[in-house]
């Protein structure tokens, strides 16, 4: 990765974080993404190749064209995008309404949509890119009171595709990494209940949860030119999760 640029959204914490600082080990100038600009400064503090620290809140509207812009105007180009911010929820369906739903697609969907169609003809014009999308394995196999976030993590998936075909023939790639259960911040209440912690370690054929690392390699690679014959594939990095999910275990 060596004199590659990367934008990675999301990147004040978690699975971001680690991206920023698993590319950045690999050779790129890194610009990170979010709303937080103190969470972001220390994630930037960590890196070596003059990453560039760019807030936004991509669920306005017109968030993804103004960082697309800014990052361009930052860097000179963008060789890898890494599609990383997303909000969940986790509820029953019937308690879900409106304008939760549209929150989740403004975030989960519309973002990385927008700021991809933003970059695409610098990547054309430079003949090359990689763009990794974050989806879940909410996407993959059925999750009880994610109904809403899997929809929009099946469209991740579902764009992925479409766009390998449609960008293709310009050299740029187009991925997803689906990671199961990732010990992050987001994890930390539900990991505090009774069952939960062993109940995951035991339908996952790993028998461990997911550290931010096991995933931000995963994109590194996808990213990378060790996988440059690689497009329109959905990766699980779950450890087995997908495969080996009790979808009945605990209550509907």
């Amino acid at each position: 990765m060596e004199g590659r640029t990367a934008l990675v959204t999301g990147a004040s914490r978690g699975i971001g974080a680690a991206v920023a600082v698993a590319l950045d080990r690999a050779g790129a100038r890194v610009a990170l993404t979010a709303r937080d600009r103190d969470r972001l400064d220390r994630v930037a503090a960590l890196l070596t190749h003059n990453p560039v620290v760019l807030e936004a809140d991509l669920g306005e509207p017109a968030a993804p064209g103004r960082l697309a812009e800014a990052a361009l105007a930052a860097m000179g180009r963008v060789d890898v995008l890494v599609n990383n911010a997303a909000l969940a929820v986790r509820a029953p369906t019937v308690e879900l309404d409106a304008a939760v739903i549209d929150r989740l697609l403004a975030v989960n969907v519309r973002a990385p949509l927008l700021l991809i169609a933003a970059l695409i003809p610098s990547m054309v014009a430079q003949g090359r890119g990689s763009i990794v999308n974050l989806s879940s394995v909410s996407a993959v196999v059925g999750t009880p009171r994610r109904a809403a976030y899997a929809a929009t993590k099946g469209a991740v998936d579902a764009a992925t595709r479409s766009l390998a075909r449609e960008l293709g023939p310009a050299g740029i790639r187009v991925n997803s990494v689906a990671p199961g259960v990732v010990d992050t911040d987001l994890w930390a209440r539900n990991k505090e209940v009774a069952g939960v912690f062993e109940g995951i370690e035991a339908q996952t054929a790993l028998g461990r949860w997911a550290q931010p690392d096991d995933i931000a390699d995963v994109v590194v690679f996808l990213a990378s030119d060790a996988a440059r014959f690689v497009t329109g594939e959905t990766l699980c990095a779950d450890g087995g999760l997908a495969r080996t999910l009790d979808l009945y275990a605990g209550p509907v």
